[in-house]
């Protein structure tokens, strides 16, 4: 394995919203030298030798991705970082790897190295007339980094990116590397697993503990997921009424009395957007819905602010500036109508519609979890309130997204709503963020924060959030882990979550 060491001090994440310090930033890289798969059993050994040297230095020790989270997921205080964005070897799976027990296909099956991003895999899958089964909004992140931040998506019949995933290479020491996947549903052969020269680990408990894990579970090497037949879709953005009916869809996801430009058809996609300070005019709403691949599609296009149809209001927001109070309407007015084209019938592949790895400004954005009930009560709030502790320099977003049945996956409700609060960098914005988080709390609102978006997380709120699912995910990173391992591969932001202790 390559590992070249910077000799950098300080990181920086890539909305430039803090800057860590550290010993020491390495990039990592496959042998040229080798053939794929030599290459990548090279890299694993080399990924081990690093873990033994960081032991036997007392150093911390993690993988970066793409750098794309707002909180410091990947940072160590002090220690070393891994750049795995160059681990993007792509192995395409035969019969003879899958096992007899897999309901599955093998052709839809994808083995990625960490480091591919997800627009990477989206374009090699293209090539073989295959998808990815979700992503989100933006698809700069690394596979790893995705699903190990659970990013979370918009297709509420799926789940998020973690959803997608059916076994995972997962490096958890200087002489152990294991493959990983559920008990109930195995998918590799014996050869399989001879290829990789690992261990084969049948665990549902373990698995669902790692596939959201920040990168505490050691190094996640490489990742399979099932992919499907490339498909489209066809997007609309509309200005609808705020109102009962539009309420009641947010609340149920029930489609069958729905105004939508397909009618009562269920989207593949449905999203609404906020804006406090032009309700008169109704909610933006976003629709999609899945279609065949054909090829005599016209691809879609950007609007004249360069903003395409699957982005979010994070692609935006960023180029708005902090004002006096006063204002803030009109400037967010302002914005959004430079930014947000409605469109009708656009079509796109899944890669094409949710293609942002572009960022517009310095931003913040945060996002709550909660279960679709709770949805147009908490829109409702954040109108009331926006007139109390606002106002606030942005929008708010609703996005629905099946429940994960990963232990520590903040979609973690059977539907889950998850609300988006991006807006400009400022501690205006941060202390906004704050006060909204209280009024949830007050108003008694079951929500989960987003792992790596802004988020105020303590051991008390994880406590509340996610109950005995907590302390299961611990004793997983202790029954995978020895307590060296464990140690180098703690963080600050694991410490301040309270999810850090080593067992006896």
């Amino acid at each position: 394995m390559k590992t070249i060491k910077t000799g950098d001090t300080t990181w920086e994440n890539r909305h430039e919203t803090f800057v860590e310090n550290i010993k020491d930033l390495y990039e990592l890289g496959n042998e040229d030298n080798l053939d794929a798969l030599d290459g990548y059993n090279d890299t694993t050994t080399g990924l081990q030798a690093l873990i033994a040297d960081a032991i036997a230095t007392q150093t911390p020790l993690r993988a970066l991705g793409s750098g794309w989270s707002w909180t410091q997921i990947a940072t160590v205080n002090g220690g070393v970082m891994m750049d795995t964005k160059p681990l993007n070897t792509v192995f395409d799976i035969s019969a003879a790897s899958v096992s007899a027990a897999y309901t599955g296909s093998p052709q839809y099956l994808l083995f990625a190295q960490s480091g591919n991003g997800i627009w990477e895999l989206g374009e090699h899958l293209r090539a073989r007339n295959l998808s990815l089964k979700t992503s989100g909004a933006s698809n700069g992140q690394t596979i790893a980094g995705a699903i190990g931040t659970g990013a979370h998506g918009s297709a509420f019949d799926f789940g998020a990116v973690q959803d997608f995933v059916v076994g995972l290479h997962l490096i958890v020491g200087p002489n152990r590397h294991i493959w990983l996947e559920r008990a109930s549903a195995p998918v590799v052969s014996a050869a399989f697993i001879q290829n990789l020269q690992t261990e084969l680990v049948q665990d549902d408990d373990l698995f669902n503990a790692v596939l959201v894990s920040f990168g505490s579970f050691g190094i996640v090497h490489g990742v399979m997921v099932e992919t499907e037949d490339l498909f489209l879709l066809e997007t609309y953005m509309d200005r609808m009424p705020y109102d009962d009916s539009l309420k009641t869809i947010m609340q149920t996801l029930d489609f069958s009395n729905a105004n939508l430009p397909c009618g009562t058809e269920r989207p593949y996609h449905f999203s609404v957007l906020l804006n406090p300070y032009d309700m008169a005019n109704g909610a933006y709403v976003t629709t999609m819905y899945k279609r065949p691949y054909q090829p005599n599609y016209t691809p879609p296009v950007d609007n004249a602010a360069g903003i395409g149809p699957g982005d979010d209001a994070a692609c935006f927001m960023g180029t708005l500036t902090e004002v006096v109070p006063a204002l803030i309407p009109t400037l967010v007015n302002k914005v959004l109508g430079a930014s947000l084209t409605l469109f009708n019938k656009q079509f796109g592949t899944l890669g094409e519609i949710f293609n942002n790895t572009t960022l517009r400004g310095k931003l913040l954005s945060a996002a709550v979890g909660m279960p679709i009930a709770y949805s147009t009560q908490v829109a409702d709030l954040m109108l009331s309130i926006n007139n109390t502790i606002g106002p606030f320099t942005g929008i708010f977003s609703f996005r629905f997204v099946k429940g994960t049945s990963a232990t520590m996956g903040f979609t973690r409700f059977g539907q889950t709503c998850v609300m988006e609060l991006d807006a400009p960098y400022s501690d205006t914005t941060y202390n906004y963020y704050t006060q909204v988080w209280q009024q949830l709390e007050n108003a008694q609102i079951p929500f989960t924060f987003h792992w790596g978006k802004v988020n105020e997380v303590t051991p008390t709120r994880i406590a509340n959030m996610y109950g005995p699912a907590a302390t299961d995910w611990i004793a997983a990173r202790n029954k995978l882990l020895d307590a060296d391992t464990i140690k180098i591969f703690t963080n600050p932001i694991l410490q301040q979550w309270g999810l850090d202790t080593v067992l006896p």
